[in-house]
Formats: C-alpha cells, sequence, structure tokens
C-alpha cells in the first residue's frame, strides 16, 4: 500500500469537520541523512527542513497506524507492535508540538497539518480500544522501553530526518515489589472508554498550588516530633471550630442532623482537608458524601475496607442520588468508567492505582483511615501515591480521612494519615501548616509552642465528636444496616444453595401449575400457586441432602461470620466495647476466632453455660476494661442480661422476627443506659438475607403504626419465612420468562 492510499485511508478515519479537509497527498520516500541536514549549535532536537505534503514524518506515521491497526485486527500484538505503537504516539506529541511552536509556518499550513494528525490520533485511540494494554503506553508517567526509542529513531530516519544521539539514561531496576505490583494493574474497559474521550490532553496543571514561603524562623527545626508530643499533653477534645449549621436538609427523607451540617458548611466555604473522628454512629459516611457534593470534588474516590464497600454505595445513592456511584470488585470488569463516585477497597487497590491516577480525581475519601497507619505497607504507598498525584494537579482537593480511633491513642500512627492530608511530608511540615507554625512566632524550644502547635494542626481539619457531646442529635436506639458482599468460596456456596433451593420450588411450580392449567399458562405467572408452593416447603420436613429457608440462612450466617466480627473489631478499637450477636454455635466460634487474631480479649455467652459461669462471663465484660467484645447467642443472652457498659451491639444473623432482635437490643438499651445505641445489622448483599431484612423491618413498622390505637400485631416467624420463599420463587421466575423473551 502506497503512502498517498494510507493517508487517505486516515484522512477518512478523521474527526469530521464542517470544512472540507483537503486530500492529503504523500508518496514518502526513505531518505539517508545529508550533510545539509547537520546538527545546528549542539542542539538535542531532531533537524527538520522545510518539506511538501508528501515529505516529513506524516506520511510514515500513517503508514505504521495502518499497519498496528492491522496488527491488532488480527489478534497479532507482539513485544514489537507495542514498541511501535508507543514510538508512533511518541512521534505524534513531538510533531504537535513542533507544528504549533514553528512560526514560520501559516495558520492554513498548520490547520491542514494538525488535522492530518488528528486522523492518526483517532486511529490509534480506536486501535488501543481492541487491545487495553496499549492503552497504558500512552499515560504520561509510562516508561519509554528502548525498543520504542529505538523504533522512534527508525522512524524518522524513514522521514528522510536526522537523529541526533541520546546519551544513555542509567538503569534502575526496580524492587520485586515493585515489579509484582505493576504486574497486577488493570485497567477496565469502561475506563478506556473514558480515557479516550482525549487520550493525548496533557494533564492539566493550571490549578496547581503556588509554592509557599520558604520556612523563615523556623528553618533547621525538627519540627514532625514536636507536633506530635503536642497531643499527648492533653488540651482538651482535638476538633476545629467549624461554622453554625444552616437551614435542616432533608434528603430522600433523610434528616441531616446539626452536627453533620456543621462539618457540610465549612466544606461549603472552602475547607478543603479533614481528618473527621467521630465516633461509630455518627454519620461519617453521609458528612463525606455531602462534603464532596458541597466541594463539588467530582470525580471523587472512595478507598474502605470490604466489609464495609457495599454500605458506601448504598449510602452514596441515598445522599447523593444525582451523582453515580460504582464499586470496584477484583479487576472492575463491571464497574461504570464514567461514574462519580467510586468505591474501592484496600484489597484490590493495587490493582487500580495506575488508572486512578490519570482519572482527574477531584477528591478522596479514606475511610477507617487507621488502616494506612504503616507508611511503609503497601497499601498505604498505593494511598498517599494517589494524595500526591491529586494534590499535583488540584490546588484545592477535597481531602478527608475517616476513622473512629481517639486521637489520644498512639499519635505515630496518624503521620500517615497527615501525609495523605498534605499537611506535612516524611520530614517537616507543608504548606498551610508550616505559614501557620511560622505564625505562631515560636520555635519548639519556647514555652506555649506546643499547645499553640497543637490547635494548628486540629484548625488544618481535625474534627472529633462523641455520641454523648450530641446525644440531643441522635436518637435514643436506631438500627442501622451494614450491607457486605459475600466474596470467594463462601459466596459461591450461598449462591449455588440458593440456586438449588430455587430449582426445587420451580419444579413443584411447574407441577401444580400443570395440575390447575393444562398445557401450561399462556403467559405470566399465577402468583397463587406460587404462594401454594411457598407455604407447601415452608411446612414440609427437608431431609439432610435438601436446602431449604432454614439451612439458607445458616448458610449465609457462616458466609458473613467473619465480615461481621470484622466489623465488631473495629467498632471495638473505635468506640469501646461492642456486643455480639450470633445465632448458630458456628458463627460464634468464627467470631471467637476472628477476635483472637486480632488481639482482642472477648467474653462469650452460649446455652450450654452453668449460670456461674454466665455470671463470670458478664463480669469480665463489665468490669475488665481490656475485655473489648463480648460474643453472645442469641437465644442464650437474649433475654435476663445486663450489657449497658457498651452503646454498640452487631447483629451477625437476621432474627425470624423483630421481637426477638428487640430482645437483643435491650440488653443494652435499658435503664441506666447514658448514651444512644446503635445496632448493626450485618446483611448479606444480593442474598436472601437483604429480603429477610425488609421483612423484619415491615413487620415492625406495622408493630409500631398499630400501638397508635389499636391492639399490637405480632410478628409471625411463619410469615417473613413464607414471604422469603415467595421472593425467590418469583425471581426464579421472572429470570426463566426473561431469558424465554430473549
Amino acid at each position: 500500500m502506497t503512502d498517498r492510499s494510507e493517508e487517505e485511508y486516515v484522512a477518512r478515519r478523521a474527526p469530521r469537520h464542517n470544512d472540507a479537509s483537503p486530500r492529503q497527498n504523500g508518496a514518502g520516500t526513505r531518505q539517508k541523512s545529508g550533510g545539509n541536514r547537520a546538527r545546528q549549535n549542539g542542539a538535542s532536537r531532531t533537524s527538520r527542513r522545510p518539506r511538501h505534503d508528501n515529505e516529513g514524518v506524516i506520511p510514515v506515521l500513517a503508514r505504521v497506524t495502518r499497519e498496528l491497526e492491522s496488527a491488532v485486527q488480527r489478534g497479532k500484538v507482539t513485544s514489537s507492535t507495542k514498541a511501535k505503537f508507543q514510538a508512533v504516539a511518541l512521534l505524534v506529541r513531538e510533531e504537535r508540538a513542533r507544528i504549533k511552536g514553528d512560526a514560520g509556518t501559516s495558520e492554513a499550513k498548520r490547520a491542514e497539518e494538525l488535522k492530518r494528525l488528528d486522523g492518526i490520533a483517532t486511529i490509534l485511540a480506536t486501535t488501543a480500544v481492541r487491545e487495553s494494554g496499549l492503552l497504558a503506553l500512552l499515560a504520561d508517567e509510562a516508561v519509554v522501553t528502548d525498543r520504542a526509542r529505538e523504533m522512534r529513531r527508525e522512524l524518522l530516519e524513514q522521514a528522510g530526518l536526522e537523529v541526533p544521539e541520546e546519551p544513555e539514561a542509567p538503569v534502575e531496576e526496580p524492587e520485586p515489589a515493585e515489579l509484582a505490583a505493576a504486574a497486577r494493574r488493570v485497567v477496565p474497559q469502561s475506563v478506556i472508554s473514558r480515557q479516550l474521550a482525549n487520550p493525548f490532553l496533557p494533564p492539566d496543571f493550571s490549578a496547581v498550588p503556588k509554592k509557599k514561603a520558604k520556612p523563615r524562623r523556623l528553618a533547621g527545626w525538627e519540627l514532625i516530633e514536636p507536633l506530635l508530643r503536642s497531643f499527648e499533653s492533653g488540651g482538651g477534645m482535638a476538633c476545629m471550630d467549624l461554622p453554625e449549621p444552616g437551614v435542616a436538609r432533608f434528603l430522600g427523607g433523610r434528616e441531616l442532623m446539626p452536627h453533620q451540617a456543621s462539618l457540610i458548611a465549612a466544606a461549603a466555604e472552602g475547607h478543603r482537608t479533614f481528618l473527621l473522628a467521630d465516633e461509630p454512629g455518627l454519620g461519617k459516611t453521609a458528612q463525606a458524601l455531602l462534603a464532596a457534593e458541597a466541594a463539588d470534588a467530582y470525580p471523587l474516590l472512595v478507598v474502605v475496607p470490604n466489609v464495609v464497600k457495599m454500605n458506601w454505595a448504598r449510602e452514596a445513592e441515598l445522599w447523593t442520588p444525582s451523582h453515580p456511584v460504582t464499586v470496584v470488585h477484583g479487576d472492575g470488569d463491571t464497574i461504570d468508567g464514567f461514574a462519580d463516585i467510586i468505591v474501592v477497597n484496600y484489597e484490590v487497590l493495587d490493582r487500580h492505582v495506575g488508572w486512578l491516577g490519570q482519572l482527574g480525581l477531584r477528591g478522596i475519601v479514606v475511610d477507617e483511615a487507621h488502616y494506612i497507619k504503616n507508611p511503609r505497607s503497601q497499601r498505604s504507598q498505593n494511598v498517599l501515591e494517589l494524595s500526591r498525584r491529586v494534590r499535583e494537579r488540584r490546588a484545592d482537593p477535597l481531602l478527608m480521612a475517616l476513622t473512629g480511633t481517639p486521637l489520644i491513642n498512639d499519635i505515630e500512627d496518624f503521620t500517615a494519615i497527615w501525609q495523605f492530608l498534605g499537611w506535612i511530608d516524611e520530614t517537616r511540615p507543608l504548606g498551610d501548616l508550616m505559614e501557620a507554625l511560622e505564625d505562631i512566632g515560636l520555635t519548639p524550644a519556647d514555652r506555649g509552642f506546643a499547645s499553640a502547635a497543637r490547635e494548628a494542626v486540629i484548625d488544618q481539619g481535625i474534627v472529633r465528636r462523641r455520641k454523648v457531646d450530641v446525644a440531643a442529635d441522635l436518637p435514643a436506639r436506631r438500627v442501622a444496616d451494614v450491607p457486605v458482599e459475600l466474596d470467594g468460596e463462601a459466596g459461591r456456596s450461598v449462591r449455588a444453595a440458593e440456586q438449588r433451593l430455587a430449582r426445587r420450588l420451580l419444579a413443584r411450580y411447574d407441577a401444580a401449575l400443570e395440575a390447575r392449567h393444562p398445557g401450561g399458562l399462556p403467559f405470566g405467572i399465577d402468583h397463587d400457586v406460587v404462594r401454594q408452593v411457598a407455604a407447601a416447603e415452608r411446612s414440609a420436613k427437608a431431609t439432610k441432602s435438601d436446602e431449604n429457608v432454614f439451612t439458607m440462612m445458616r448458610h449465609i450466617g457462616q458466609a458473613k461470620a467473619g465480615l461481621a466480627a470484622d466489623y465488631a473489631a473495629q467498632l471495638a478499637r473505635n468506640a469501646g466495647k461492642v456486643v455480639f450477636f450470633a445465632k448458630h454455635i458456628d458463627v460464634m466460634d468464627a467470631a471467637e476466632e476472628t477476635f483472637a487474631k486480632r488481639g482482642l480479649r472477648y467474653a462469650s455467652i452460649r446455652g450450654d453455660q452453668t449460670a456461674t459461669a454466665r455470671q463470670k462471663q458478664i463480669d469480665a465484660f463489665t468490669n475488665d476494661p481490656d475485655v473489648a467484645v463480648i460474643v453472645c447467642s442469641l437465644t442464650a443472652a437474649g433475654v435476663g442480661v445486663n450489657l449497658q457498659v457498651a452503646s454498640n451491639l452487631v447483629l451477625a444473623e437476621l432474627s425470624w422476627t423483630d421481637a426477638e432482635q428487640t430482645q437483643a437490643i435491650d440488653r443494652v438499651h435499658r435503664i441506666g443506659q447514658d448514651q444512644p445505641v446503635t445496632a448493626w445489622r450485618i446483611i448479606a448483599a444480593q442474598t436472601l438475607d437483604t429480603r429477610i431484612a425488609e421483612l423484619i423491618g415491615s413487620k415492625a413498622g406495622l408493630a409500631a403504626r398499630a400501638l397508635d390505637g389499636a391492639e399490637p400485631e405480632e410478628t409471625e416467624a411463619e410469615d417473613v419465612q413464607l414471604e422469603a420463599l415467595v421472593t425467590l420463587l418469583e425471581q426464579a421466575l421472572e429470570e426463566r420468562v426473561g431469558a424465554a423473551a430473549s
């Protein structure tokens, strides 16, 4: 294929404009370097001479781009293909910059050549969509391989241009850990689609903050250690002054509490870094999401522990419904690359650091921020790297670290969090904090420096409120659902069990439907038959090999036992003593094993204990400050036990009735309790667990309304079991009808 036909092909693929683009000609021929193109004044740039349309590098790039497209379409992507792709991308950028900076070129000529380059860039972008490994080569920080440099030189020589010798760069061998992390990194396909909106657009550094003045009085002083020590000397609650909350807001029927509104008002007024250390139960998730909305900090990245990933997604849909949210699972194959809010858990963040760093983030929220307390850990390095990239590109990014851990304990653990927020680096304070310390007018050797420095750090954005401080804002008792995703073998086991139960219900439905409607129902689902089948299933005595609604719930309880225990451990670390309720012994065993691995001391109440042994366990939990958790059987400890030393409890398994759940909560919420009580229900997302939680909630609502003037409606366990089976069968029937229709 001639260079002329290649350029005509590129012209046809180029973006359409209102003005007619001239036909691109050219039969660029291979030329050797000539003496009249020798290097001038030792310049390192490639020497160029005036050329016609059929000369120079553009016709060569058009031909090679067509070859690359053809190779990718055939699935023949070799290391040589990647090197050639990177070389072409580099030359497109260089040629674009040269044309724009060439003062001797007319405007018409410049526009024509830039249009030709646009055609080449379009084909390169389309080619990268077919082979995601090529897209990484377009990144600014992509390492240019020796083979790509060599290929670049060859292409320039083919264009008849002299290429000066380049000095050899020293080779730095990457660390094994870096190689392993790089090998795991991925770029989801939907993210590629987003990046292709303009793959060659350079980063916008126009909003980067100006450098602050260099230290004056404090030059040469070691400051990080004195700042840390200043928090060990007390000084009251570590909380910045917050503005008065605005008018009460209602979003989706949810009321914003005054203490939450104060932080959001601070974000609306321009404050952009927060260490939000409110106690659990005070709505840190909602505050972070609404602060992002007030700051217009989108795209927003939210880094969280796996156990609360789904809960963040649900809260985002409730509080900021106009901003789409996506959750990253594994390699991110199912994410929405155009979402405003991206939720990712620490465990998979290393795979996604690359594309997240190029996404143009304007805000990052790190939940349970004590997870990054070790700056040398891999997950800390990932978070700090993303923060650095955002701060390099934005003058006012929103950076929020959320944790319930009191600041007075192990203050060294917060150095990495301060680094994430941009307050310090490894050796000194930065930016506004350094300016604030200079304005104090003291040095660490002067009396009064510690207390003033502490206030300077707090004013950067430390916010700490306790339940007792905002008790008037909170209900005396509330139930908060924490959806969790079941991964791995446990999740597959639950889904398989649900499918087996659904298949048996479908078989019974088909038999009953044939008896009622010989030849089958013309269309739709016979809901009367559905309820009959569900009622028969609930009443039937299943064999040991059968799945039924009881074994299903036990499967789910076993699968989420570790996640529930992990959440309880976080609460214990952040908020003090926690009561952990479960129905089955194996779930209690799994939880206790998790607490032991976390180094948490626990007590236990089980049905096989004597009264003396039980009281000994209760006394240990009540009186021993080192016993952080008490693991309770829902039936054995549901009544007659006083555990009001705690104000947080975790319901690892669902009850069949609201009454049983309420009895468990009342072990903590009783006369003498001086704090609002929060019961955290762990719900397995996308399983029967979710439907049962809804059913229990609806029954509780009916009972509450009945108290207004009628007899309370008793929640029957059989009703919940029946409705759960009806839901499972109806979903299976809808999926079958949908599959048949397609």
